[in-house]
C-alpha cells in the first residue's frame, strides 16, 4: 500500500456517491495510507478515518431535512445557505458524535484542501500538523462561495478547497504517491462549462481578484484535471470510481430518497469494480 493515495472529489450533496464508496472500503477494512480530499470529499474522508462506518449516511442522509441544516430564510437574512455552525459543530458534537480520539490516532497520513482568498492558490492543511482544528479547516473546505462566508484560519481568509484544486491528484503526486484511488462525483463524459455569472463574481470578489481569476478558470482547470486523470488510469496509475447512472442529485439536494438511491450506487459502483479494485492493489502491494 505503500506510495498509494485515495483522491476525494468534493460536490456537495453529491458526495452521498463517494460515503457509499467508503461505507465498502470500510467493510472491507481497506485504508489506504494517503488520504486527500476537498470539500465533502474531505468531511466524507474524515468519517472514514475515524472509522464510523454509517455516520456519513446520518450525516449527508438522515439529517438533510433538519431544518438547520439548509435554509433559504437563514440565506437571505445572512448569506448563509448552509448551516454551517449545524454542521461542523451541532452535529459532530451532540446529534452525530465524530470519534475524535479514533480519527487523530489513525495512522493515516490525511489532507485536506482549501482555497487562500487573496492569493487564489490552493493551501493544503495535514492532519497532524492541525489537530486540534480539524474541524475549522473542514468548514473551510467546505466553504462556498456565495452560500457560505470565507473562514479564517493560520493567518488566511479561506473557501471551498474545490475552487482552486478540485480533484487534487497532482498534490498526490508531489507527495510521494505514484499510484491513485480516486472518487469522482460526477458521471464519464461530464465537462464543465464556464460560469455565466462572470460579471458577478468579478463584482462579489472585486476585493479578491485573485480568487475571482481562479473561480472563472474553474472550469478550465477542472476539465483539464479529469483529462489528466483519465490518461493516468489508462496509463495503470490511478483507479477510478465515479456514477456510471444519470445523476439527479444537485448540490444543495434536500431531497433524502434521490441521496440514499445515490450512496446506494456508490456501494454498489465499489463493489462492482472490487475485483478489478483488487488486481490494480496488488500491483501496489494491497489487495482486499
Amino acid at each position: 500500500m505503500e506510495h498509494t493515495g485515495l483522491i476525494l472529489e468534493g460536490g456537495g450533496m453529491r458526495g452521498s456517491f463517494t460515503a457509499g464508496v467508503l461505507h465498502y472500503f470500510m467493510e472491507n477494512d481497506l485504508y489506504f495510507p494517503y488520504v486527500i480530499g476537498v470539500s465533502a470529499g474531505a468531511c466524507n474522508g474524515s468519517s472514514y478515518l475515524s472509522r464510523q462506518k454509517d455516520r456519513n449516511r446520518i450525516v449527508n442522509i438522515d439529517y438533510i431535512e433538519h431544518p438547520e441544516y439548509i435554509s433559504i430564510k437563514r440565506f437571505f437574512k445572512n448569506r448563509e445557505l448552509l448551516g454551517m455552525d449545524f454542521l461542523f459543530n451541532k452535529l459532530p458534537n451532540e446529534l452525530a458524535p465524530f470519534d475524535y480520539e479514533t480519527f487523530y490516532k489513525a495512522p493515516e497520513k490525511f489532507i485536506v484542501g482549501t482555497t487562500d482568498c487573496q492569493t487564489g492558490q490552493a493551501v493544503y492543511f495535514e492532519k497532524s500538523a492541525h489537530q486540534n482544528n480539524m474541524l475549522t479547516i473542514l468548514r473551510a473546505s467546505s466553504s462556498l462561495p456565495f452560500i457560505a462566508p470565507e473562514v479564517e484560519y493560520d493567518g488566511k481568509y479561506l473557501l471551498d478547497g474545490g475552487i482552486s484544486d478540485p480533484i487534487p491528484i497532482r498534490k498526490s503526486e508531489s507527495d510521494g504517491n505514484r499510484k491513485n484511488v480516486v472518487i469522482l462525483t460526477r458521471n464519464e463524459g461530464y465537462v464543465k462549462s464556464k460560469s455565466s455569472f462572470q460579471w458577478y463574481v468579478k463584482r462579489k470578489f472585486r476585493h479578491y481578484p485573485s480568487l475571482a481569476k481562479t473561480m472563472l478558470e474553474r472550469h478550465e482547470t477542472y476539465n483539464k484535471t479529469v483529462q489528466y486523470i483519465e490518461e493516468q488510469e489508462k496509463n495503470g496509475n490511478a483507479f477510478v470510481i465515479r456514477p456510471i447512472e444519470k445523476l439527479e442529485v444537485s448540490r444543495i439536494e434536500r431531497n433524502p430518497d434521490k441521496l440514499k438511491r445515490l450512496y446506494v450506487q456508490g456501494y454498489e459502483e465499489a463493489q462492482r469494480k472490487g475485483k478489478a479494485l483488487n488486481e490494480f492493489l496488488k500491483r501496489t502491494s494491497i489487495s482486499i
